[in-house]
């Protein structure tokens, strides 16, 4: 089908890149002249709708025979910066075959997909790929009479999800049960943050098996060719998100290195950068926790929870865990208050707005010794924050602080960790942010929030950062 230049301008208006979107496309017509392009109505997993542009058509494989594959592609009002959406599109004759690529849903995963990055990666480049892998894998089989009438009674609900998500979850075990019975973590992102939590959870020793997906571009470089070198037993390393598969917690370390020019810019990019991944990884462990380690943590762990639909209990960031086990430590064996250390927590956001806090106090004593008590625990409070100033947020000290949460996740140890959760009807607030708030841990993510001591300073400083982040939250393009 020929394209209307100028009708695709005026329909691509709210598109950010429209101009460099009209060129691909005018590009991928002329290689690809049987797709049918329109704008509909896209609606994500969380409910979120968006006008997009879609195509439809067929892709030539070879199986033996030569099949045409119909394929369904929604663009990104962000592309060409984020990955096309693309599902299978099968008639009232075809059945969909659940496998490495492809869902119960028909939503297609393609590594090409999962590190698409402008301007290597394009629609052409990704149809190629996609003709590559259904020629290793058919991703759809011939039905019988019986069988298709069947699948007519389903079209309604298949074109449901060629238009859009629903909230079906997939019932196709991807790469089987075989790691069901095991303690399996994935990391995502190769960086030095990464590097440092497969080292880490390593050492810990708590995971039978430990995935690095490494989603950069190229050949291994740096620490993951160290790994793969110096091989580390029960560590793999691949591209590919069908490794991820089964995992009990994954571990998500990646960051946007694109050259936005404001902080609004920097986490849109990584916004854009995770819409490539969240579906993926909760596609592949769909009973899995998810943590968060990306920044800013508390937005982009409310962007994960988004994306992936999962409960608020399995999806949590790693918040103020590490500043707080500090802090802990220089009371106990520094300044040598050892009850205050067990009561001492960061809560709020990481960086300058954090703000130590506490979860018990004497309520049998007197106001007058409660106050002495409070002056006392301050002062003590104050010069441990001091000490804490100095400490950095180094990866390795981060990674060593992940381990230490998936350790709970993976023993249901049940232990009380301050970390990202969702903090809506918790301290008077009313939006939906993630704040670092002491909690229990345990197998299937948060099971219960530790109440803090009242005190309208820390409820002051808990309720301007909700607020701050739910500004930025409302100004990003999920």
């Amino acid at each position: 089908m020929e394209l209307c230049e100028e009708a695709l301008r005026k329909q691509l208006g709210k598109y950010k890149f429209r101009d460099l979107t009209i060129e691909e496309l005018k590009n991928f017509n002329k290689t690809y002249p049987n797709f049918v392009f329109s704008m509909n109505t896209y609606t994500f997993k969380d409910g979120s709708q968006k006008d997009l542009l879609n195509f439809s058509g067929t892709v030539p494989v070879k199986y033996g025979n030569s099949y045409n594959i119909p394929v369904h592609l929604w663009i990104m009002d962000s592309h060409p910066f984020a990955p096309p959406i693309c599902f299978l599109k099968p008639t009232a004759n075809m059945g969909i075959s659940v496998g490495k690529h492809v869902d119960a849903r028909g939503r297609i995963y393609l590594p090409y997909l999962q590190s698409w990055s402008h301007p290597k990666s394009t629609v052409i480049g990704l149809i190629k790929e996609m003709i590559a892998k259904f020629e290793e894998e058919l991703p759809l089989y011939s039905l019988s009479s019986s069988d298709a009438a069947r699948q007519s009674e389903l079209l309604s609900y298949i074109a449901k999800i060629t238009e859009g998500e629903t909230d079906m979850k997939s019932k196709g075990k991807i790469g089987g049960d075989k790691d069901g019975c095991f303690n399996k973590i994935t990391v995502v992102g190769a960086g030095d943050l990464g590097m440092a939590c497969v080292l880490a959870v390593a050492a810990k020793g708590a995971a039978d098996k430990v995935v690095l997906l490494d989603l950069s571009e190229g050949a291994a470089k740096g620490g993951t060719m160290d790994l793969e070198i110096f091989s580390l037993p029960n560590v793999e390393i691949s591209k590919d998100f069908s490794a991820s598969a089964n995992s009990k917690v994954v571990v998500l370390t990646v960051n946007s290195l694109g050259n936005a020019q404001t902080y609004l810019d920097v986490i849109q990019s990584n916004v854009d950068l995770f819409r490539g991944i969240i579906p993926a990884i909760s596609h592949y462990s769909q009973n899995s926790v998810l943590l968060v380690a990306s920044h800013p943590v508390e937005i982009m762990t409310y962007v994960s929870w988004k994306l992936s639909a999962f409960p608020k209990s399995r999806v949590v960031g790693i918040g103020g865990n590490l500043d707080t086990e500090r802090l802990q430590y220089i009371l106990t064996n520094l300044l040598k208050a050892e009850v205050l250390g067990k009561d001492a927590w960061i809560v709020g956001e990481q960086g300058e707005d954090k703000v130590p806090s506490w979860t018990s106090c004497n309520s049998a004593a007197s106001q007058i010794e409660t106050m002495a008590a409070r002056n006392s625990r301050e002062k003590v409070a104050n010069r441990a924050l001091e000490v804490l100033k100095g400490k950095g947020q180094r990866s390795w000290s981060v990674g060593l602080s992940v381990a230490d949460l998936t350790d709970s996740i993976l023993k249901d140890k049940r232990k009380v960790h301050s970390i990202s959760i969702l903090a809506k009807g918790c301290c008077n607030i009313n939006s939906e942010v993630f704040l670092s708030l002491p909690c229990i841990l345990g197998t299937n993510g948060v099971i219960e929030m530790i109440k803090l001591e009242e005190d309208p300073l820390v409820l002051e400083k808990l309720q301007s950062s909700a607020a701050s982040i739910h500004d930025l939250q409302q100004q990003l393009k999920l």
